[in-house]
Formats: C-alpha cells, structure tokens, sequence
C-alpha cells in the first residue's frame, strides 16, 4: 500500500544522505543497435505535482482529506434518498460538484505553469553525434550512449562523461551552483586514452564499452569503467559532468551520456511534488470533527425525541396512523436530521477561503514593489492555497550563492605602503588634514598611478600590483576577434577580482606558459619564470608563488589572511600600524581582506630550499604536511606590501532584512554547498552572525567525535544557567518534551546570550543519525544563528525536515535559487524560489517566487501578515454564520415535537444564504481587511508574532465563536417565539405558520450576521460597505420578488402570501431592528472591554496608527549601534573574513599544462 501511495505522489519516501544501489549498467558506445536493446529512462524531466494518470486520485485524494469535503460527500449522497431528506435532494451535491470543478481548475492552471516551464527545458537544443557529424537535438530526445558537444556557456542536458575538449589534455572548468551552491569554478578532465579526440571523425571512430554504477543520488562518488580495445580505463567523479552543472572558461566539450532524465544524480536528489496543507487548514480540518460530533449529537438528541414522542404521545399513532418502526426507524431519523442540520458545517467556506486565497495570491502577483525591474520579473504566487502561511514562518532556511549573494567579487579598497585607496571614496573618508596636520582618509584608485610617478611609494606600488598580476592560478582566455580582451578563468572569483584589478590599474596579465606568466606593464611586457608555487589550503590560509625576474632576482610574492602574514613578517615593516588600521575599516565594511607581502631570496638560499621541497614533493605518506612544512620555511622575514580589500557582493538589503526578520522572532538558518570560510565570511557580511556571537565550529570527522563535540557544548550551556533563573525554569519543561512525547519547543532560546553554530556536511552526516539528531537541534535552538556547510541537496532536505517533525508547531520556509535547493524548497512548509536568473531552477518547484531575497521582508510581514489576518476573520465569520443560523432550526425542532421539519424554504432561504445573501461579506473582509497598514507592519515586524503565536485563529478563539453563535441563535428564535407565537394571525388574517415565523426570524439573523461582520472589519472601504449595506439590499429586494414570482411559477410554494405579512407587520420590522442590536451589544462591549481594559499590543499599535504618534524608535537603533561598536571593532580582529575560495591542491599540475600562446582545437 505504501508503495503506491508514494508511486502516485499521495506519501513521500523516506530520504537518506546518499544511497548507491548495488550493480552496474552496460552502455555501447558508437552501435546503436545494441544500445536500443537496453531499456534506460529518456531525457524529458517533470517538476509538476500531476500527470494525466496521477490527476484524478491525487486530487481526489486532497480534496476529500478535508473533513469538511468528506462530510458533505457523505449527506449529499444521503440527500439523495428522496424520503430521508427533508430539504432538497440535490441542495449539497450540486454545490459540492461545482466546489470540486472550481478546485481542480485552480490545481490544473498552478501545475500547467510547472508543466510548461518542464517543456522549455526538454526543448532545449544540444548537438549529438550522428555518424560523423554533430546533429542538434532537443534534450529530452537524448539517450544513454549519445556523444553529445556541449559548449561554453551551456548546461549539461544528462549526466555524461567526459571524452575530450578543447583544453589542454582534455581539462574543462565547470560552475557547480546549481548542484552545490560553489561558485568556485571545478576542474574535470578526460582520461588520457580519449583526450586526443578532438574531432567529430575521431571520436565517431571509437568502439567502447562503459560499465557503470546503476543510478544513484551520491553527488561526489562515481565509479565506472571504459573499455577501449579490451584495455579498462577507470572513470571517476574527476570525468563526470553533471545535469545541471554548466560549462565554463571551456570552448567545448566530448561526452558520453551514462544516465538521463529522473535517473541523473540531480533528479535523483529531488523529491516528488509534495501535497502540502497549511497550518489553519489542519486547525479547521480538527474543527470540522468538533462541528461533526456536535452536528451528531443534536441529531441523536433529535431522534431520541421523536422515538420518545412516538412512544408516548397517541396523537401520531391514532390520529395520523403512524407506525414506529423501531430501531430502523431511529437511524433513518438520525440521517434526516443529520440532513436538516448539515449546514452546521459551511461548505461555503471551503469555496470562500480558495476564492480569497487565489485573490490575495494575485495580489502577490501584482505588487510592484515586489517587481525587479532590472530583469522585468515580477514576484508570483504559483501556490495560492499556502497564502497564510507566510504570515506563520518561524524558521527560514536559507541557501547562500544566489541567494544572499549575487555571485561577483569586486574589487573595491586597497592599502599600499601605509596609503588607503578605493575604486569610491565615501564622504566620510575624503581626504583631508587631521589636527596634527597629516593628511588623512581613502585617495581614489587613479591616484595610485599618480603617486607612483610622483615618486610616492614608488617601489611598493610597483610591487604590489605586480604581485596582484604574478600571484595567482588564473588562465587568460584571448577573444580571437579581439586580441586586446582577456578574461581569465579562475578557480576562485577572488582570485579573478584581484587579476582583474590590477588590470584596471595598468598590471595586464595576458599570457601563461607551463614555465613562466606575461604581464604588460603600461604596455611594455614583463617575463617572470614560475619556479614554484605553495599553493593554498584552509591550514595554511595562504598561498606564494617563487619567481625569477627578469633581471635575474628571485623573488616569494605572498598573499593570505592577515593572521598569518603578520606573525611572518619582518621587524622593520613601517606600513604595519597603517595596515592594521585600514584592515579594521574595511572589516567593519564587511569587506573580504588579503595582505600582500614579499621577500628578495639569495640564489644560494632558494638552492638549499629547493632541495627539501622536491624531497617533500615525492615523499610517500604525509606528502601534503611535508610540502606545508617545505613552505613555512621560505614563507619568513616577510615585507609588507599592503592589504586588498573585496566584496563579495550580497544581494541588495540582504542585511537590513535578515536584521528585521530576525526581529520578527523568525530563526534565519543558512544551508549551503559552499566552504565553511566562505560561509562564515558571509555570515558576517549579512549580518546573520554578529562579532558579540559565541561561535561552535563542528569540523568533527567521526560519529563518536560529532556526539561528543554536540554533547559537550550542550551541557556546558545548562551548567552556565543559573537553576533558580527564568531560562532555567524554561529548560525544564523543554527536556520534558525531548524525552517525553512533546516535540521541542520552537520558542525555547530565544532570550539566551547570542550564540551561532555552525557545522560542516561530513559532521553534519553524523548529527542527523538517529542518536544524535535531538542533541543536535536542541543544541541548535539554542543558537540565534545556524549555518551548515559543505552539505549536500538532500541533507537540506533533512535538516529542515529535522525542525519540521520534532519543533512543536513550527512553520518552515526554504528559500533558494539553484536545483540543488529544490530538495529543501519542497521539504519545507513553505518554499520560495529566487527567480530571474537563468538556469535556476528552484523557482520551478516552489510555492513562491521571488526576484530577490529582500522583498522576503514584504512577502513575509506585510502579505503573509495581512493573509493570516483575513483568512482567520474567514474562517470565524464562516463558521459562526452557519451555526447561527441552523442552531436556529435545532431550537425549532427541539419545539416542534422533533417532527423533522425545516423552518426555512429551500432555495430562496437555505441554498440563498451561502450563496447570495452573505456571499461578499466575508469575502471583502478576507479581501480588504486591514488590522493595521503595511507601513505599519514594516515599522513594527514583532507584530509578526501574532502569526506565529495563532493569535488570531486557534482552538480557543474557535471555541469561543461557537459560543457566541448558540448565544446569538438562541436569542434571535426566543424573541420571535415570544413575540409571535405558532398560531397568531397578523394584518390582513394570514396566520403564523412555520413559513412565516422562518421568513422572520431568518430576516433577523442575516441583519445580526452582517452587523456582525462591521464588528469584525477593521477597516472600511468602498468595497466593504457595498458588500455589507449590498447584502442587506439586494434580500429586502430580491427576496419579495422571488416570493411573490416562485409560487406562481409552481415552485417555492410554502412562499404563497407572504409578502403581505412580510411587510405589514410592525413587529416585524422593529424586531429586525431591536434583536440584531441586542444580540451584537454583548459583542460590542466585549470588544471595547478587551481594548481598552486589557490590551494587546497590536491593539496599542492600532492606536499609535490611528492617531499617527510619532516614532522614535530609530533614535534609540541609533544609540544601540554606537554603544556597540567599540566592541565589534575589538572583537572584528578574529573574525575578519579573507578573500581565498578556491580549490585546495591541484592548482599547480593544471596551470603547468597551459601555454596560452598555442591555437585551441575548434572541435
């Protein structure tokens, strides 16, 4: 069963890390005969939730898993049995039919748009090999065995391997962020037997065999073999282009496809399109059992009466001859009078609450200051039903490179010799003379070029440019068109910001070969030998270049974090102090910072070095310590050059609305594919993690020292709580849930000191495990900040579904814009793709789409806080119309002698109510209704509280509506009762009968229902007050009409003559006016006893809006940030972030193979 319930969509698999399956597949290269033998998936991929065979029992399946839609199944069809129902038979399934129509229309347009971006990426074009020649071939019209060419710039359609390209020995460059969230360019490389086929005639030419692993969702691990002439060549994650990686920095690419379609390791590591339900929708799925019972008992109450009627009044039985049919007779009553009181439950509800949504979701839509212009893409609500979600989020998971980041490095402030300079100068820091008559603050970049013919620093300039152009892994890229612009691959965007700097600033590095770099200075070309290179990594956070000049000098240029290069300097740097002084500014800018440094070294001295590092070079064990080791001894008596400054440029406002939704009492996790330095950095810069944050860094490598890291923090946490303390106390019942039953408490943490974990992917493996993951997320919320690294897609995935299942009552959005983040995006309550960008394919999958992280702000506290609103008014004022009214015909039937008759006519009053009389009120209050301003909102973002918190809709405020409706019913009835009492005869001799009393009392209980509604409202616009005075309007007019029409026609007869009575009885018309007042009364001063008496806070902001008090508030931010900055100065010294990103070994073999000034192969 569950295997075809997860077949169709309706249950999600359990997902774990990774998961290899045991076997291998055959693919035939070059014959497609034997190739079309094997049975493999074909390329067309599908994002959407329903297919033509999956339509109509997943969406049945959803409908009816709301209470309400099952219920209304069941008494419609009961309905049908024309002697059990004492209403019309088809008065519920008709309006369920057209309910059901109305929503499946609604899914079939949500998931048509999924359905059509699915085709703009199987259409895609790529070239095949067809005999000799490269043909065009849409992607899903790929196949396992195809020889396809992927250029520069492109996508990889399938996961293929890679034969040859256009680079030297078959290197390609390959951007990952879309599997992985690196922005850092990876190297693959063919095997040496296919490197050299570089032609459509050759590589058609070859006769081979791939076994390969089967299918599986490990990103980084793959195994096959290549067999060439009965030789086996291992292939390895090194060959393997993945879907939705794309090519860089490379003409072109050779491949073999091995797996397609759902079967490539991205598809793999996605999640079916889950069914999601919003938190309300469970709430009033709950509530509709309530109603059910309640709905339940009044009919046995009912039929209880009727077989104690029948059994002791002889008036049925002798004077109507009727016959009691016992115990059969009681459950035919039950289901009439189930029938008569089935509107208890509103089925209008369901329709009104998805009209709303789809209109709220519009609004979405249509908001400009959610459009970006710069790439014309406006914010879309692709899932209209999880609207109010958004106003309930309390935890955001949050990829980084794309996301937060923009994905460009620039180069923005240097410091050479002592002297600041920046590509902008702020006003704050132009330069200007100091009361000790110094000349002080940033010159702009062109100045640099002055200074250094004025003589100023010279030298030092002259070196460290020259160290920005020499000092590096970068490969230039010359346009053939255009010989004079270079672009230059890099394996780290720092490193090609810094390149590109010192281009800007007349240091030209154009070309590389496997011995030595060319720059141009001011035109003139400089040769520098490369002898060596100590090449980074995250221990040494540094790396050097030796070089020989052209004059014959060896030289060590040097670049890393300033910690390192500062304990490595000589004693006689005078720029130090100046450095020191300009790092701290550009730290506090929240800038990435590398420190220059050189050393002249004698002949004789690098000789002697050389030769311990060719021995570290070929030692066996421990080869990459020796050559640290090798490098630490040349990497002394440094000369400080000066300090580079990059940006790491943040999508716009990233700060100042991580910093407001964070206020908002919403946790911010990040999750990212990218290294933990990199990670941090932009923690920082983002704000997320703040200098006055204790951060626990969890690099453990085993199960056992994961555990016992996690552990260990945790308990120091509890010994540093004081037992008697608030926190203390809060702890105590939080254990009670990990150990107990309960689930975690989402709000436990949040007033502890400001703390920020974070944890890499292999660590994180382990902390998911089953006897480590409730330390891990206990330890977790307890920290104000979370950032995950190295992880992989299906390890978001499982951290948010970590929060989802075991925090009690928590709401979870994931926010990404790459394929890797649509595991997360689908596994969250709520998911937001960033769009705009192409290739980004989170916005397929999820629920909204936005074009930046910023308008997360408004998307979150002004809609989501408005829809949580208006949706909860909805649902209150749905429920209590509904019970007012048919709790009416309950006291009827409760005086009628449970005869089971209806007090109401069918259509005009009955089928009307719903549909025509109280049809827009409720939908202009989910519409219009405004508690508050959405400046207001933004101004005051711990208003968002009240979403998370279920302020305005929970098990409590529902109870007391239904309360308030039996108060109300039973007022409205028992005054018509007493008034016009079963027999009375009114103006003109028409008597009182059921039809008449009905007409009376169902005049009443709309006026009270609509006054009601102007209780509600906050606001009133031109809308609202149509719809409300409307409502009332088109009953006092339509109704007469219908009533005097329907009996003449030949339907609708019980309304024969009662318009006379309708209008010419006074009572009548003071009754609508006295009840309805009467009844709202108690409302009313209950509402002004709850304002004024005791207070909310959104009631206090009301009032601050209403009377437009002024806020000082950001005088007060003000002060807060200035008292603070003395401490984020001290502190900023260890947690300054330093431009390296790349990729860690390697570097050196590959820029050996490049000699630039050779013609690439055209492929």
């Amino acid at each position: 069963m569950n295997e075809f319930l997860i077949s169709i969509g309706l249950k999600q698999p359990e997902i774990s890390a990774t998961f290899v399956p045991i076997g291998t597949r055959t693919i035939y290269v070059n014959d497609p005969i034997k190739q079309r033998q094997q049975e493999f998936l074909n390329n067309s991929v599908s994002t959407g939730k329903y297919n033509i065979f999956t339509f109509i029992p997943k969406f049945l399946f959803e409908f009816f898993s709301k209470y309400a839609n099952l219920f209304f199944l069941f008494t419609g069809t009961v309905q049908l049995i024309g002697q059990l129902s004492p209403t019309s038979r088809y008065g519920t399934i008709i309006p369920l039919s057209i309910i059901a129509l109305i929503t499946a229309s609604k899914e079939i347009v949500e998931d048509n748009k999924r359905h059509i971006q699915d085709r703009t990426v199987n259409t895609r074009v790529v070239k095949v090999l067809r005999g000799s020649f490269f043909e065009e071939c849409l992607w899903k019209d790929i196949v396992v065995g195809d020889v396809v060419k992927v250029e520069n710039s492109s996508y990889f359609p399938a996961d293929i391997i890679i034969l040859s390209s256009s680079e030297p020995d078959g290197l390609c460059f390959i951007e990952t962020s879309n599997l992985d969230g690196e922005t850092n360019l990876k190297i693959r490389q063919a095997i040496p037997e296919t490197a050299d086929l570089v032609s459509p005639e050759a590589v058609s030419r070859l006769d081979a065999i791939v076994k390969s692993e089967l299918p599986n969702n490990s990103l980084y691990t793959f195994d096959a073999t290549l067999n060439i002439r009965d030789k086996k060549y291992p292939i390895g994650p090194n060959q393997l282009l993945l879907r939705g990686a794309q090519l860089k920095n490379t003409k072109w690419v050779y491949a073999i496809v091995v797996f397609t379609g759902h079967e490539t390791k991205l598809m793999m590591n996605s999640t079916t399109t889950p069914l999601k339900r919003t938190k309300v929708e469970n709430m009033v799925n709950s509530e509709i059992i309530l109603l059910f019972f309640v709905l339940l008992g009044m009919a046995l109450i009912c039929a209880f009466g009727q077989l104690l009627a029948d059994l002791t009044n002889p008036f049925d039985a002798e004077i109507l001859m009727s016959t009691n049919g016992g115990f059969f007779s009681f459950i035919t009553n039950v289901l009439t009078f189930i029938i008569l009181f089935n509107n208890l439950i509103p089925l209008s509800l369901i329709v009104t609450v998805e009209i709303v949504k789809l209109t709220l979701g519009q609004f979405i839509n249509s908001d400009l200051d959610l459009y970006y212009e710069v790439n014309d893409t406006p914010a879309t609500a692709k899932t209209s039903s999880l609207v109010e979600e958004l106003g309930q989020v309390d935890f955001i998971f949050s990829d980084k490179t794309g996301t937060l980041t923009r994905n460009i490095m620039e180069f923005k402030m240097a410091s050479i010799g002592g002297i600041a300079y920046a590509e902008q100068v702020p006003d704050d820091k132009r330069i200007h003379v100091d009361e000790n008559g110094r000349e002080v603050g940033y010159h702009v970049f062109s100045r640099i070029q002055q200074h250094k013919d004025k003589g100023i620093n010279t030298q030092v300039i002259n070196d460290f440019l020259t160290l920005l152009a020499v000092c590096h892994t970068v490969i230039p890229e010359i346009d053939d068109a255009n010989p004079t612009d270079v672009t230059f691959q890099a394996s780290s965007p720092d490193e090609a910001a810094l390149v590109d700097g010192a281009k800007s600033l007349g240091y030209l590095f154009h070309t590389r070969k496997p011995k030595s770099v060319i720059i141009a200075v001011n035109g003139e070309d400089q040769e520098f030998e490369v002898l060596n290179i100590n090449e980074f990594n995250s221990t040494r956070k540094r790396m050097s270049i030796v070089v020989r000049a052209a004059d014959g000098r060896i030289r060590l240029f040097i670049k890393g974090a300033d910690t390192v290069i500062f304990e490595r300097l000589s004693f006689d740097n005078m720029f130090l102090p100046a450095t020191q002084q300009h790092l701290e500014e550009y730290a506090n800018e929240g800038l990435r910072t590398l420190v220059l440094a050189y050393r002249d070294i004698p002949e004789s001295e690098y000789r002697d070095w050389l030769k311990v590092h060719q021995a570290a070079a070929t030692t066996i064990n421990n080869r990459q310590e020796a050559l640290d080791n090798a490098a630490e001894m040349i990497e002394t008596d440094l000369q400080l050059l000066g300090a580079t400054a990059i940006e790491d440029k943040l999508q716009d406002d990233v700060p100042d609305t991580i910093h407001t939704l964070m206020e908002a009492g919403i946790r911010v996790w990040v999750l990212t594919g990218d290294r933990q330095e990199t990670a941090i950095n932009i923690g920082f810069s983002c704000k997320l993690i703040t200098p006055d944050m204790l951060m626990m860094i969890c690099n453990e490598t085993t199960h056992f020292e994961t555990k016992e890291f996690l552990q260990q923090r945790l308990a120091q946490l509890k010994a540093s709580l004081d037992v008697g303390s608030s926190a203390f106390n809060k702890w105590k019942g939080f254990e009670r849930g990990v150990y107990g039953d309960y689930k975690f408490d989402k709000d436990f943490g949040v007033d502890m000191e400001p703390m920020a974990l974070i944890i890499d992917g292999k660590s994180l493996n382990f902390a998911l495990e089953d006897d480590v993951k409730d330390t891990f997320l206990e330890l977790a919320l307890l920290c104000k900040a979370v950032v995950c690294c190295r992880v992989s897609p299906l390890q978001k995935a499982l951290v948010v579904k970590l929060v989802k299942q075991n925090v009690g009552g928590a709401i979870t959005l994931a926010i990404g814009d790459g394929a890797n983040d649509v595991s997360m995006i689908q596994a969250a309550h709520v998911g937001i793709g960033i769009s705009g960008q192409e290739g980004l394919q989170a916005a397929r999958s999820a629920d909204f789409a936005i074009a930046q992280f910023k308008y997360l702000r408004k998307l979150l506290l002004v809609h989501g806080g408005w829809a949580y609103s208006r949706i909860s008014k909805v649902i209150t004022i749905c429920f209590y119309k509904n019970i007012t009214l048919y709790l009416i015909q309950f006291w009827f039937t409760l005086n009628n002698n449970f005869s089971g008759m209806t007090l109401f006519e069918t259509w005009s009053s009955v089928s009307a109510y719903n549909v025509l009389w109280t049809l827009l009120p409720p939908f202009v209050l989910g519409v219009f209704d405004q508690y508050v301003t959405s400046r207001t909102l933004d101004s005051y973002p711990q208003m968002y509280r009240i979403g998370q918190n279920d302020t305005f809709y929970n098990h409590r405020v529902f109870i007391f509506w239904i309360i308030n409706s039996f108060f109300h019913s039973l007022v409205i009835f028992y005054f018509w009762a007493f008034v016009i009492g079963s027999g009375d005869v009114l103006i003109g001799g028409r008597d009182v009968d059921n039809w008449v009393f009905g007409i009376f009392v169902y005049a009443s209980t709309l006026v009270t229902v609509i006054i009601k509604h102007c209780l509600v409202a906050d606001i009133f616009v031109g809308a609202t007050i149509i719809a409300f005075a409307g409502s009332l309007a088109a009953y006092f007019v339509v109704f007469p009409m219908y009533a005097f029409i329907g009996p003449l026609a030949g339907f609708s007869k019980e309304l024969y003559n009662t318009n006379f009575a309708f209008f010419t009885t006074p009572s009548f018309w003071f009754g609508i006016l006295l009840v309805p007042l009467l009844v709202n009364f108690r409302d009313f001063v209950w509402k002004f006893y709850k304002r004024s008496v005791t207070p909310q806070a959104y009631h206090i902001v009301q009032e601050i809006q209403k009377l437009n008090i002024a806020d000082h508030r950001p005088r007060r931010e003000w002060l807060r940030k200035a008292v603070h900055k003395v401490r984020m100065n001290q502190r900023m010294k260890q947690t300054r972030g330093y431009a390296f990103s790349q990729n860690e070994g390697g570097q050196e073999d590959l820029i050996r193979l490049y000699d630039t000034t050779l013609r690439k192969p055209r492929g």
